[in-house]
């Protein structure tokens, strides 16, 4: 396809997270798996991004783990597993399942195949289908036409991380700059003497409704996700902050921040920008390419980000030869997982980022996916695990894992937030330095209980890095 430019696979080392972080800053997070702090009054739909206090290092400790570590005991794990389960705190609808990584044992469940809401841990599933159909070395291209003598039009490629001005190379959001498109197409159109062009739009890459049907108006309004688009600047936010408000019209906005750049580069656009929809077999004028889509994946796991990771799905979709539309997505992000292995069935997506209501997953099934991410006979999903949050360090878990809670550098995992609702799922290291995976959901917590349901997730992983089969 157009959109698509694929440059090989990528191929990352066997992951493994050793321990031996150490901070001085303890973070807002309460220790311990029993004890909760106050929560707070409006519990956020999903953790807010790091940012707020400097942190350690993100960068995490990979090497191969001993072949021959031992698993700890299963009835050890049963009971951490079982006593969270059973925890008041978390109501009614609690799942929890640990697995040995190596091995596919089953260590402790607790209503393993029961589906719950997963809230944003299946942003996991998403991730893995867009480097298992996609490729981790796919960039996305936001291009400019030429259509007939002097309409330039502006072509969508699925880049929501446009920056306004010049591309930073070194960066994930904004690594393509409309500045710098603008810089190539006035070189090549004043060139021939012309200072003034109409300027049109094709965004038709993806279709349908921009915003799933399921995602409650009020959190788009507060800028949890953006109206999917085929380009955008900054993921469409209208300030810098991370949770902004959003364009209402990501698409059009960029094409106003083009005119706008070409004008400071002496092309005048005159006229009103339209949308239109150009042929395959145009003049292309300039090119500006997005991070490769494994930094874009880990970007949409560090910062949970919705919008991104609805793009993801869209674009799944178009490589399946399906519509790049919610229902398209959801359709061919199930098909993909499944061609992995995972057992799908009875799971309902109702969009790729989890932010909508009305999922339904196990946490066997998210089990499955967190471990294809570790198989050493997968390589480039490792990309996935790799970009995954770590407790104490980054993403998501940042500001997690303080105090004495023994999984600071050793959990890696994607977290999951809404009101009512927590999931955690991830890897972890025991003492022995076995690899674990596991899943933890519960989507009936009593009211303003999100935050001690995060801590008690945060509690048994922790608790998990330190079992030993001695």
């Amino acid at each position: 396809m157009g959109w698509r430019v694929r440059t090989g696979a990528t191929v990352v080392g066997v992951l493994a997270l050793l321990g031996g972080y150490l901070v001085a800053d303890a973070y807002d997070v309460v220790p311990g798996m029993l004890t909760v702090s106050p929560p707070p009054e409006q519990p956020a739909p999903f953790p807010s991004a790091p940012g707020a206090r400097p942190g350690p290092s993100p960068s995490a400790v990979l090497a191969d783990l001993p072949a021959d570590a031992p698993a700890p005991p299963a009835a050890e794990v049963g009971r951490l597993v079982t006593a969270v389960a059973s925890d008041e705190r978390l109501g009614p609808r609690v799942a929890a399942l640990v697995v040995d990584a190596t091995s596919g044992d089953e260590l402790g469940a607790a209503n393993a195949d029961v589906g719950l809401v997963p809230a944003s841990t299946q942003k996991l599933l998403t991730a893995v289908a867009a480097i298992t159909e996609l490729g981790g070395d796919t960039t996305l291209d936001t291009r400019v036409v030429l259509d007939g003598d002097d309409r330039l039009v502006l072509v969508g490629g699925g880049d929501m991380m446009l920056a306004a001005g010049a591309g930073d190379p070194d960066a994930v959001l904004g690594r393509a700059g409309l500045g710098d498109l603008a810089a190539q197409v006035a070189a090549r159109v004043t060139v021939t003497g012309r200072t003034q062009v109409q300027l049109a739009l094709d965004d038709s890459l993806f279709s349908g409704p921009t915003i799933a049907p399921t995602v409650p108006p009020r959190e788009a309004e507060l800028g949890y996700v953006a109206p999917v688009a085929s380009l955008a600047v900054n993921i469409a936010r209208l300030t810098d902050a991370e949770y902004a408000p959003r364009s209402s019209d990501p698409a059009m906005a960029a094409a106003g921040v083009f005119a706008d750049a070409l004008a400071e580069h002496g092309l005048q656009v005159v006229g009103d920008v339209r949308r239109t929809t150009v042929p395959q077999d145009v003049r292309t004028l300039g090119t500006v390419r997005s991070a490769p889509l494994d930094q874009v994946v880990e970007y949409a796991m560090q910062h949970s980000d919705n919008t991104i990771t609805e793009v993801l799905g869209r674009l799944v979709a178009l490589d399946a030869g399906l519509p790049g539309s919610v229902e398209g997505s959801t359709k061919a992000v199930v098909d993909s997982v499944s061609r992995l292995g995972v057992d799908m069935r009875g799971a309902v997506l109702v969009d790729c980022s989890g932010l909508g209501r009305g999922s339904l997953m196990t946490v066997r099934q998210l089990v499955e996916v967190v471990r294809l991410t570790v198989d050493p006979a997968r390589p480039a999903l490792r990309e996935v695990a790799v970009g995954m949050p770590v407790a104490g360090l980054s993403g998501t878990l940042a500001n997690r894992y303080g105090g004495e809670n023994p999984g600071r550098g050793l959990v890696r995992a994607k977290t999951g937030s809404l009101p009512e609702i927590s999931g955690l799922a991830g890897s972890v290291v025991t003492a022995d330095d076995r690899l674990l995976v596991f899943a933890f959901l519960a989507d009936q917590i009593p009211e303003g209980g999100a935050y001690g349901a995060r801590v008690i997730f945060d509690g048994l992983a922790g608790q998990l890095s330190q079992l030993s089969a001695t």
